[in-house]
């Protein structure tokens, strides 16, 4: 089910998000949770999306990897690169704006995926960035208030 994502500057997305137990990965509602995120993020031409999009203050996300979306419950960064890019970003709750964002080039995350295993992934480039931003959400945190600078797109 596409679900509907939230706007800045809806008070929800500002919500830290909270962890979800190991039990409750396989359970049917996180499950549900995974596939309403995944159709939402690619409905809305996405390469990420966290929980607290739409509404659901719990600690997961959908992340565009080389071998397609993937669910990542309890995402942690543990190591960061000391090489910074400027990522030009945008983001389905914050419509209609871009900005510039200094992120590290790599890092490495440590995560859960959708079928209960612990993984741990070295990510560089693009898929950084997609961590990097993804999991500011859960943590309540939009790329607008990391940017340098912010660009409005005019509406066609």
């Amino acid at each position: 089910m596409i679900r509907d994502v939230l706007h800045d500057p809806n008070p929800e997305l500002r919500i830290v998000s909270q962890p979800v137990a190991d039990e409750r990965i396989l359970s049917a509602d996180m499950q549900k949770l995974v596939k309403d995120l995944l159709e939402t993020m690619v409905a809305e031409n996405g390469v990420g999306i966290a929980a607290p999009q739409v509404g659901v203050h719990e600690r997961v996300i959908i992340a565009e990897t080389d071998d397609g979306p993937q669910a990542f419950f309890n995402p942690e960064i543990t190591e960061r690169s000391f090489k910074m890019v400027d990522s030009e970003e945008g983001c389905l709750s914050v419509p209609g704006k871009w900005g510039f964002v200094k992120r590290h080039r790599g890092v490495t995350v440590t995560a859960t995926n959708a079928k209960g295993e612990s993984v741990t992934i070295k990510a560089d480039g693009l898929l950084s960035i997609i961590f990097q931003h993804e999991i500011d959400h859960l943590d309540g945190v939009l790329f607008i208030d990391r940017a340098e600078s912010i660009s409005h797109v005019a509406k066609m």
